[in-house]
């Protein structure tokens, strides 16, 4: 039986008198890309908001790698391999490729004029190990060629390779990905779902929403579908779609 990196049960969180978790629940298998889904106002954002520690669930329980990291804050969750991109790939439009993807390296060393004269050898070292970890993520992710342009030149799939690239450099256990294929031209869309499939090959896992459904199709195991912020059912790609309930949730009638 594979192991359960992620159990979220019974989350609730509310935003000024509207429910947007109602007793949410969902599980991701080791080894798997797992599917997020449902219509707009589902909750699935405030799912992913809640598990990063960004918003606290106010009810519920969250247990990553068996570790409860129920109320934790986002940066202690990412210390320990729960790492996530956003929708919209903002970044930092003075910094090149390769600098974005250091600032996003874990355990900086950090700077100081103490450090610099007592640690400078183990300071340097750490470094020069981020810099061959980018070079390593960027070539992987076929960016490599584009390590000294400015992030913000990049298009729009580019910039979306480059958040999963950030991701990588906090050196995840499970990458949780908002809507990757959003105002992507479908060409990098399939650029972008080859990407994902080949890290998971190398045991990284990934939760992924999308409303691009051919996108979940294509490289999920493992599908969970959320309606009016609670959970709806889980199953293979070609399951839940064929449910009568998820058929309803998205086009308002009962197929």
């Amino acid at each position: 039986m594979s192991k359960l990196i992620l159990i979220a049960k019974d989350l609730y969180r509310e935003y000024y008198g509207v429910q947007a978790l109602t007793g949410a629940s969902l599980q991701v298998e080791e080894g798997t890309i797992t599917g997020l889904i449902g219509p707009n106002g589902a909750g699935k954002t405030t799912m992913f908001n809640c598990l990063t520690g960004v918003v606290p669930a106010e009810k519920g329980t969250i247990v990553f790698n068996g570790t409860n990291v129920t109320g934790w804050r986002p940066e202690r969750i990412c210390s320990i391999g729960m790492v996530r991109t956003f929708q919209i790939a903002r970044g930092f439009p003075s910094l090149t490729v390769l600098e974005t993807l250091l600032l996003h390296g874990d355990r900086q060393p950090g700077e100081s004029v103490i450090r610099s004269l007592v640690s400078q050898k183990s300071w340097t070292a750490r470094e020069q190990e981020l810099e061959a970890r980018a070079h390593k993520i960027a070539t992987r992710l076929k960016l490599d060629h584009l390590l000294s342009n400015m992030s913000s030149d990049l298009s729009g799939g580019q910039k979306k390779l480059l958040e999963i690239g950030r991701a990588l450099m906090g050196n995840p256990k499970l990458v949780l990905l908002d809507e990757p294929a959003a105002g992507v031209n479908p060409t990098l869309v399939g650029e972008i779902a080859e990407r994902i499939l080949e890290l998971r090959g190398s045991g990284i896992n990934f939760l992924v929403i999308d409303h691009d459904l051919e996108l979940i199709a294509r490289i999920c195991n493992v599908v969970t579908v959320m309606a009016h912020g609670t959970h709806l059912t889980t199953g293979s790609y070609e399951e839940v779609t064929s449910d009568p309930r998820v058929q309803d949730a998205y086009l308002g009638l009962a197929a």
